[in-house]
């Protein structure tokens, strides 16, 4: 349906929705897939925060535990960790040659200083390694393929983002187009 109205001396052609094009709109603006994706992307969040920021894919409850474990303090020796850990010193150097996620700051004796991440992660290959019984190459895989994983996720929710964006800025354009309408019923 078309109307042409003269307003301020300007010719303007309005298009008046039909019902069948208000039925599309309905089904385009399908709320409830959104709030869907939201609330999964949300848990993956709060599961996340839970692991101490370690990929939520690598991380189980025995692991949790262990993390919750490390003190807080803002430098860890080697000896330690490897404590911690139950290793020996020379098996953590050499998960630092291995592993680029494993870089601990060296002090000004040339000491190594681990900060509470760098057990988290140590904590994380350990398992990796003797409880998921991965080689060193599969252990470092799995640990770039997550890092691969998460930075699509978080590529994923800045689409659904724009989406919002998007479909806020559909139905403020539908709003006006109806009270247009209604100006000219």
């Amino acid at each position: 349906m078309n109307n042409k109205n003269n307003l301020d001396g300007s010719n303007i052609q309005l298009e008046v929705q039909t019902e069948f094009e208000l039925s599309l709109e309905d089904k385009f603006l399908v709320d409830d897939i959104v709030e869907t994706i939201n609330a999964e992307s949300a848990e993956k969040i709060e599961q996340k925060a839970e692991a101490s920021s370690l990929p939520s894919v690598l991380v189980d409850e025995e692991l949790l535990r262990e993390l919750a474990s490390i003190p807080d303090r803002f430098g860890f020796k080697i000896g330690d960790v490897a404590d911690m850990l139950g290793i020996k010193q020379y098996v953590l150097r050499y998960w630092e040659e291995e592993f680029e996620l494993l870089k601990p700051k060296k002090a000004s004796n040339n000491q190594r200083l681990y900060t509470k991440k760098d057990v988290e992660n140590a904590f994380l290959i350990r398992k990796l390694l003797y409880r998921d019984k991965f080689s060193i190459e599969g252990a470092r895989q799995a640990l770039k393929d997550v890092k691969f994983a998460l930075k699509k996720e978080k590529d994923f929710n800045s689409v659904i983002q724009r989406i919002d964006f998007v479909q806020s800025q559909i139905k403020s354009f539908v709003d006006e187009i109806k009270k247009t309408k209604e100006l000219f019923n």
